[in-house]
C-alpha cells in the first residue's frame, strides 16, 4: 500500500510505553524511579565552568575522558568500557552487534518492558523464561535458554520491578552455563545494601557478560540520558568502532557524568538515605495492609489489601490525588504497586494518600 513504508514486523510491533511526565510541577513523582535527590555539585560546577564555545567542534567520539574516569572507579581498564546515550543505547547495540533478524533472545520474565520492543525492532525472536515465586530467575534458565538456541540473554539484577537481588554465586553459574552473551541490566545496583556484591572484575574476565549501568538512577541525571556497559575487550570494541552511532554522546552530557561518577562519596550519601527510605516506606505500608518485597533497589512492589480497592484503583485515586505511582496489567502485577523511593516528606505524602483512600473505602 501507498504511503506504509514500515517493514513488516515494525508494523506489527508495540512500542515502548514510558512512565508519565507531568508537566505539574507540583505532582508527587514516585513512578519512574527517578532519585529524588540532585546530581553532585561537582556536576552543577562543571556545567557553570562549562566553554560553549567548544560547541562548534564534535565531542569525543568514544567519550574516553568519561570511559577512563569510570575505569579508576571500577578498576578496570577504559578498553573495557563503553559509553552510551543511556543504558537502552547500550540495549539496542547489543542486539544490533550480536543478533541476526530471527535469532532468539532471552529474558526472565516479567522485565524491563524495553526488551521486547528492541528484540521486535531487531526483528529477532523473543523467549520469556518465567521467573520463580521468589522473583528470581528459573534454577534452568541457562539451560532452558541454550535449549531454545538464544544468543543473547537478559536479566535484570536487581530484578524490576520487583527488587529482588540475584546472588553472584548463581549469576555466575547462569554465565559459565549459557551458551550467548548474558546482559546483566544492573540499573538498580547502586542501591544494593550489601557492598561486596560487585561482578566488575568477573565481567571484564569473562567471555560472554556484559554488565549494564546507568547515571540515571544512582547519580541523579535522568535528564542527561547517559549509561554505560562493562565487558571484555571482545564484547565492547564491536560496538565502540563498528556499531555505535558516530559521536553518540555530546560534550555537555560527557563532562557532566564525568563529573558525577568522579564524585563517588556524594553519591554514595543519596544511596544510603533512598536505602533508609526504603526500609521505612516498607514497613509503613506494611503497616497499612501491604504486602512489600524485600528490594534492593530505589523502589518498592507492594501488594494491595485484599478486600479492598484494586491496584489500579488506588493508582487512579492516587493519580488524582497529584501523586504517580506506577501500575502494570499484566500477569502476575495486576494486584500490585510498584512505588519509587521518594524524600521522606514524598514518601510522607503518598502514605497519607493512601490512608485516605483506604478509609473511604472502609
Amino acid at each position: 500500500m501507498k504511503g506504509n513504508f514500515e517493514r513488516p514486523n515494525i508494523r506489527a510491533m508495540k512500542g515502548y510505553v514510558p512512565g508519565e511526565q507531568p508537566s505539574d510541577q507540583s505532582v508527587i513523582k514516585l513512578n519512574t524511579n527517578e532519585n529524588p535527590y540532585p546530581p553532585s555539585p561537582t556536576v552543577f560546577q562543571s556545567l557553570a565552568e562549562f566553554d560553549a564555545a567548544t560547541l562548534r567542534k564534535y565531542p569525543s567520539p568514544s567519550a574516553l575522558a568519561f570511559r577512563e574516569a569510570a575505569a579508576r572507579h571500577h578498576g578496570v581498564n577504559a578498553e573495557e568500557i563503553i559509553a552510551t546515550r543511556g543504558g537502552d543505547e547500550l540495549l539496542r547495540l547489543v542486539l544490533t552487534t550480536f543478533v541476526d533478524p530471527g535469532e532468539k533472545v532471552a529474558v526472565a520474565s516479567p522485565a524491563y518492558s524495553l526488551y521486547p520492543v528492541l528484540t521486535a525492532i531487531q526483528d529477532g525472536q523473543l523467549e520469556e523464561i518465567e521467573l520463580n515465586d521468589e522473583w528470581l530467575p528459573d534454577e534452568r534458565f541457562a539451560e532452558k535458554a541454550n535449549e531454545q538456541g538464544c544468543k543473547v540473554a537478559f536479566i535484570v539484577n536487581p530484578h524490576a520491578p520487583s527488587g529482588t537481588l540475584i546472588s553472584q554465586s548463581f549469576i555466575k553459574t547462569i554465565a559459565t552455563t549459557f551458551n550467548g552473551l548474558l546482559v546483566i541490566d544492573e540499573a538498580y545496583v547502586d542501591f544494593v545494601s550489601d557492598a561486596t556484591h560487585d561482578l566488575t572484575h568477573f565481567a571484564v574476565e569473562a567471555p560472554n557478560v556484559l554488565l549494564l549501568r546507568t547515571l540515571s538512577k544512582g547519580y541523579g541525571l535522568a535528564g542527561l540520558r547517559f549509561g554505560y556497559g562493562i565487558g571484555c575487550k571482545n564484547i565492547i570494541h564491536p560496538m565502540i568502532t563498528k556499531t555505535r552511532d558516530s559521536y553518540n554522546l555530546d560534550a555537555i552530557s560527557q563532562v557532566l557524568a564525568a563529573a558525577a561518577i568522579t564524585d563517588q562519596a556524594y553519591a554514595a550519601g543519596t544511596w544510603a538515605k533512598i536505602n533508609t527510605e526504603r526500609k521505612n516506606l516498607s514497613d509503613t505500608l506494611k503497616t497499612i495492609g501491604f504486602e512489600v518485597l524485600p528490594s534492593q533497589g530505589n523502589f518498592v512492589l507492594a501488594t494491595v489489601p485484599t478486600g479492598s480497592l484494586t491496584a489500579e484503583q488506588l493508582f487512579e485515586g492516587l493519580k488524582a490525588s497529584g501523586v504517580l505511582i506506577r501500575f502494570f496489567n499484566e500477569p502476575r502485577l495486576q494486584d500490585k504497586l510498584r512505588i519509587t523511593i521518594g524524600t521522606p516528606e514524598e514518601n510522607q505524602r503518598l502514605i497519607t494518600s493512601l490512608r485516605t483512600l483506604l478509609e473511604k473505602e472502609g
